[in-house]
């Protein structure tokens, strides 16, 4: 199994999160997305989008999104399950999940950021506001979900990490980049926290990686 990662992205970060959990040691491939390096031929003939994470399986298929490359780990590999038993339960953590890679994350990609600053001419500040705003936007309704519902737990959903815990630690590490203030946010932040008292969420830090700058 080969995963194709860039140490900053979220995305990537997700599935280094899962792959953590799930005890997989997946070789590692970086693609700078800085440098353009997902632009590069090779890299297209493997993922068209351009964009990481990629995910090799051992039969040789690509598997790229997300989302969809966590939840292909949780199928092939259930121990630990990354969605609840109940459907109830497993939409509710899939709602969450989305919430923050469907609506918060894809505004404040690096792609985004970068059409804001080199093609429409928006300034540092403008970049950055746009920024913070999407995501308080999303972790204020997110926020009110967490804390009202009684699903919620030491994790977005119960004691155990779940997908949608997956995607809220990497989302709270880019809005602390980009100096959002989270004073607003306990639970969002209770939460990431537990969830950085593991091994698995730790080790995936964007700093512990190798091509980390």
């Amino acid at each position: 199994m080969k995963l194709f990662d860039y140490f900053r992205s979220s995305a990537a970060y997700r599935v280094r999160i899962a792959l953590n959990l799930k005890g997989i040691a997946a070789e590692r491939a970086f693609v700078h997305l800085r440098r353009g390096a997902q632009r590069a031929d090779g890299y297209l003939a493997l993922n068209p989008q351009g964009l990481v994470p990629a995910l090799v399986t051992e039969d040789g298929a690509v598997l790229t999104q997300s989302l969809a490359i966590v939840e292909w780990l949780d199928e092939t590999h259930p121990r630990p399950p990354l969605l609840p038993a109940d459907a109830n339960g497993r939409a509710r953590v899939r709602s969450i999940a989305q919430s923050i890679a469907c609506d918060i994350h894809p505004l404040n990609n690096l792609r985004v950021l970068n059409y804001l600053t080199g093609t429409l001419g928006a300034t540092e500040a403008q970049r950055d506001g746009w920024y913070r705003y999407w995501i308080d936007l999303g972790f204020e309704a997110l926020e009110k979900r967490l804390e009202a519902e009684r699903a919620t737990g030491r994790c977005c959903h119960g004691d155990a990490p779940t997908l949608a815990d997956v995607c809220l630690v990497p989302q709270v590490a880019n809005a602390r980049r980009f100096n959002v203030d989270l004073a607003p946010y306990p639970t969002i932040v209770r939460i990431d926290a537990a969830c950085n008292e593991l091994a698995a969420f730790a080790d995936a830090a964007p700093m512990k990686q190798p091509d980390a700058e």
